[in-house]
């Protein structure tokens, strides 16, 4: 195996038909005016071969469409039928401490999104996890629980999302300030688990209910849409029971069984489990698992977005300027990768994906991870 450097694409290109499954997942990045345009990156296509993976013993092969059960829809978070009893309820965002010290993790492997950002500039660029959760109502015990900030803040905006964290620098107040805005502040429960208290605040059951009820003294938020949520699902989902291939879609597409991100101080990386079909996520070495059930934090679909940010201030604080049109971005399914573009065009606009024919990116039902990448490290976007 051996890594492609995007600056010798040219000179690669009639080379292209031997380069080995190693390639560096770099784009140009729209948003920066640069002296000169960076060649392209040639990537190994895809083959037919590779996209024969083995489907699981459970599942059958049917031609009848899919009929969805009495009391179930289909969820604008994941495209897959749940209880009609919670369609009107607006999800939460959950911002989840992802320094070593806080793992293991409680609840992720339930969130129906997760999200994963720079957190600071400081410490290699540490990370945190935002989850998106549905059916919040369900949840035993999510967390450890932090501090946001402002990109998380616009994030959450766009599923209409009451996002859950810890407090925050003060550059958070001019978005706390909109009314699109909702959120629950250092208002969870702590438990003792022999760690700094830093690292022992939880969402457990009960919380929610009780900050939906009053919330800082006052009235709490409404649990259901309002005004502000965007209609329709978030994603442009294929029928349920159905599934895409990347590679027999496009004439473009690239192998990516594994995907190292520049995120130096986690080392996170996303790998496919050819039996599941799923991405399963890994960081610090290890794969993560949810520390309630024992299951790994696994993803049907990836969404990578290559974003420009503004460092704030000395120590570290930073946003993302996650509004944008053109940017470049990735979507990995079933172990294959597309090159697509995101649009975000207000704070509470939903991210949309295209492919090269503009039209909106299809993907698959299921759980994503979306991760954000400083644009002066997508180069460094790994695909194995």
């Amino acid at each position: 195996m051996h890594m492609i450097d995007g600056k010798k694409a040219v000179s690669l290109l009639l080379a292209a038909a031997m380069l080995t499954m190693t390639v560096t997942a770099c784009g140009k990045n729209t948003q920066e005016p640069a002296a000169e345009e960076p060649a392209e990156t040639i990537f190994e296509e895809a083959t037919t071969e590779v996209s024969q993976e083995p489907e699981p013993e459970n599942v059958e092969e049917t031609d009848e469409p899919y009929v969805l059960p009495e009391g179930m829809y289909f969820s604008e978070l994941t495209g897959e039928p749940i209880s009609e009893e919670i369609k009107d309820q607006r999800p939460i965002a959950a911002m989840v401490d992802n320094e070593s010290i806080a793992l293991p993790h409680y609840g992720t492997s339930e969130a129906d999104v997760v999200y994963e950002l720079m957190n600071s500039t400081k410490n290699d660029r540490i990370t945190r996890l935002m989850c998106v959760v549905k059916d919040w109502g369900a949840i035993e015990q999510l967390g450890s629980i932090r501090s946001t900030r402002p990109t998380n803040i616009m994030l959450a905006a766009e599923w209409n999302a009451v996002l859950c964290h810890d407090g925050g620098p003060y550059y958070n107040d001019q978005y706390f300030s909109q009314p699109w805005s909702a959120h629950f502040s250092g208002t969870f429960s702590r438990i003792n688990n022999g760690k700094a208290s830093e690292f022992t605040e939880y969402i457990v059951n009960g919380d929610l209910d009780n900050n939906f009820d009053s919330y800082a003294g006052r009235a709490g938020y409404e649990t259901t849409y309002n005004e502000y949520a965007n209609e329709g699902s978030h994603f442009n989902f294929v029928p349920y029971g159905e599934e895409i291939e990347l590679d027999e879609k496009y004439s473009r597409s690239y192998q990516a069984f594994k995907v190292s991100l520049p995120f130096t101080h986690n080392g996170s990386q996303l790998i496919y489990n050819p039996e599941t079909k799923m991405y399963e996520y890994y960081e610090y070495g290890d794969r993560h698992e949810d520390a309630e059930d024992d299951e790994p934090l696994a993803f049907k679909n990836i969404l990578l977005q290559c974003c420009s940010f503004a460092q704030l201030d000395e120590n570290g604080y930073l946003i993302y300027n996650c509004i944008g049109s053109g940017q470049n971005a990735w979507y990995l399914t079933n172990g294959i990768a597309k090159d697509v573009t995101w649009v975000k065009t207000s704070e509470t606009d939903v991210t949309r994906f295209y492919d090269e024919t503009g039209e909106e990116l299809q993907i698959n039902t299921g759980k994503t991870y979306i991760g954000l990448i400083p644009d002066d490290t997508w180069d460094k976007v790994i695909f194995e």
